[in-house]
């Protein structure tokens, strides 16, 4: 049974599909609150507190699922999902580069997207109680009480999978890790997603650390940081 109190805000525009969605989840245990354009979204958000947001990429209005995400990203760290068209490879990439955590593609299964949600739920719970150590990898200081990220006394702002990613690899440093791998230690091995997200991922983490973060890419295994 899911935790009753967590709420998830789910902003679909299709009111079949939001019913849907919003249908599965209540029945898993969650509280659901729906937005059917991006302003209702970020009221709800701002009001509501919520622990998790379903983003439909496509939204009528000035505001679609990338601007949703850029500005949740701004003030919260709270679980992302994307739904997007299934040929709309950019917007997944540009998506998770903003700090989404999953996305599905349409037509989707409710059921498995509703089984994601619970495996990303748990992740996140499991983050926020794990460890109380700091982790240096050179000039990169790992707060896991915190959840904060510094070099030279400057704090560097991560999403959350940005965050778990950094920890599992400097936890394994010298050791080459391979995307699945990665995947099962970062996004947990009920992650339905592909390999190419832990690509992305890694590209932040470079952009954002630049030369502090010394992580070889193994070709044809994966990564390792040095």
């Amino acid at each position: 049974m899911g935790a009753v109190e967590q709420t998830i805000v789910v902003v679909e525009d299709d009111p079949s599909i939001a019913d849907l969605l919003s249908t599965y989840l209540r029945n898993a245990g969650y509280r659901t609150l729906l937005a059917s354009d991006g302003t209702k979204a970020l009221e709800l958000f701002q009001r509501e507190h919520p622990a998790m947001m379903i983003l439909d990429l496509n939204l009528p209005g000035e505001l679609d699922g990338l601007d949703i995400c850029r500005e949740v990203r701004r003030h919260s760290e709270i679980p992302l999902m994307m739904v997007t068209a299934r040929d709309a490879e950019l917007d997944r990439v540009i998506g998770l580069e903003l700090g989404a955590d999953d996305y599905v593609t349409k037509p989707f299964s409710p059921r498995e997207l509703t089984a994601r949600v619970k495996a990303i739920l748990r992740r996140s719970a499991r983050s926020s109680l794990d460890a109380t150590e700091i982790i240096t990898v050179k000039e990169i200081i790992i707060d896991q009480r915190r959840r904060e990220v510094s070099v030279h006394d400057q704090v560097i702002p991560l999403t959350t999978r940005e965050f778990d990613l950094l920890v599992f690899l400097a936890s394994n440093r010298g050791s080459v890790l391979s995307r699945k791998q990665l995947l099962d230690g970062v996004w947990g091995p009920e992650w339905y997603g592909d390999d190419r997200t832990v690509d992305v991922h890694v590209r932040q983490l470079r952009k954002k650390l630049d030369a502090h973060f010394a992580l070889t890419t193994v070709w044809g295994v994966g990564y390792r940081l040095d």
